[in-house]
């Protein structure tokens, strides 16, 4: 092994982008339940794993994932919040294939280096990415490898032992692969013009390609799950560990204007003609007020005020909508997944009813959540108070809210 010590890119020049390999069918490791990407292991999918090792790691920027065009469904499932940090790519009918589309998707980004790495390799850890970032220089690339410690064996055309290989220099090879950007993009792409498409590695493409590739110590531990029993003995190890509780959490959020003279209202993105209209600073939809407070909370994020004072004069007449998209963006750069929205409104009138699927529709927008996981009800106060003399209207929120589970000490 080298030491990889000339041409090196130094930790300021920013951060490093990876691609996630995930576009195989895994055949040997069984169809039962789905790509063995997609299985379980220690109560979560395979790829979640390998997502969350590289989306928490400090030193990576955008992470592109290529995935099977059949697998949308399976990859939201399976990554949960994290499905929204990604740059999603369908891969193609290779391994190589899926590289070179997934590198295409961060052309726009220009990162300076990039890594990698087969989604189902979920015990990578950060301190082989640290190792691998390190190796990758102004022209060369890094690979991750053990030295092989088997006795190999050349098998004869009859099947009989033919003769023994020395394993003197030989390594297996791992993932993540790191290179610069631009480099390992142009020989995929040369490859792909050429096409030359039975390279079974990045490495390999480097080396046609004559990029120098330093080898950087892998990790025993950095397994690829190929046949069932690797899934299973998987499973065993993790679910032999400390289990990750969930994280669920749940805000809540009051809001109240009073009426004034005007010819409609807008409740929960919906304007409803009416003999008055809401008071307030923005255009008073007490609803999304009050769902904007309710997600704020699910993270510690303060309140609507914080974020967008009254005082502030961008904000007058400005559509409330705006302030529930940028909650839930806070919620999910947070890592947050909006799992429901219930929100009650209290007025006499205007009447609320024909209006809920408008509404369901444009929260459902709002919040990008399916129309299930909202719900919106009306009640009167019974002629009492404030609400009851048709002096204004009320509404309470409630949202839930599901974070990455903790591993408690």
């Amino acid at each position: 092994m080298t030491d990889a010590s000339e041409n090196r890119v130094s930790s300021e020049d920013g951060k490093v982008a990876v691609v996630i390999v995930a576009a195989g069918r895994g055949a040997r490791a069984g169809q039962a339940n789905g790509p063995k990407q997609y299985q379980h292991i220690g109560g979560y999918a395979v790829i979640a794993h390998t997502l969350e090792i590289f989306l928490s790691h400090p030193r990576t920027s955008e992470v592109v994932v290529a995935i099977h065009a059949d697998d949308h469904e399976l990859f939201r499932e399976a990554a949960g919040a994290n499905a929204e940090r990604v740059i999603l790519v369908m891969g193609g009918a290779t391994r190589q294939a899926s590289v070179r589309l997934g590198l295409l998707a961060l052309r726009s980004h220009a990162p300076g280096r990039v890594l990698i790495h087969d989604a189902v390799r979920p015990f990578v850890d950060a301190d082989l990415i640290d190792r691998t970032i390190a190796a990758i220089g102004e022209r060369e690339g890094a690979l991750p490898a053990l030295p092989v410690a088997d006795t190999l064996k050349r098998e004869s055309a009859s099947g009989l032992v033919g003769e023994t290989v020395s394993r003197s220099g030989l390594h297996t090879a791992q993932t993540p692969q790191g290179f610069p950007f631009w480099p390992i993009l142009a020989a995929h792409e040369k490859a792909h013009h050429l096409r030359k498409m039975d390279f079974t590695d990045d490495s390999a493409i480097a080396e046609w390609a004559n990029i120098p590739v330093n080898i950087v110590p892998g990790s025993p531990d950095n397994i690829k799950l190929t046949w069932a029993r690797d899934i299973a003995m998987a499973d065993q190890r993790l679910s032999g560990e400390r289990v990750r509780f969930p994280d669920i959490r749940t805000g809540n959020g009051y809001d109240v204007h009073a009426f004034e003279p005007g010819d409609h209202v807008t409740l929960c993105g919906v304007a409803i003609t009416h003999d008055k209209k809401l008071s307030g600073h923005s255009d008073a939809d007490v609803g999304l007020h009050a769902l904007t407070d309710a997600l704020l909370a699910t993270c510690g994020a303060g309140d609507i005020g914080t974020h967008f004072p009254p005082t502030d004069p961008q904000w007058k007449g400005a559509a409330s909508r705006i302030f529930v998209e940028y909650a839930a963006r806070l919620v999910r750069e947070r890592g947050g997944r909006i799992a429901n929205a219930d929100i009650t409104l209290i007025c006499e009138a205007p009447r609320v009813g024909p209006h809920r699927d408008a509404m369901t529709a444009a929260l459902s927008q709002m919040l990008a959540i399916s129309p299930d996981r909202i719900s919106i009800k009306a009640t009167t106060n019974e002629k009492l108070g404030f609400v009851g003399r048709e002096e204004g209207i009320a509404a309470i929120a409630t949202a839930s809210v599901v974070f990455p589970g903790e591993v408690p000490e």
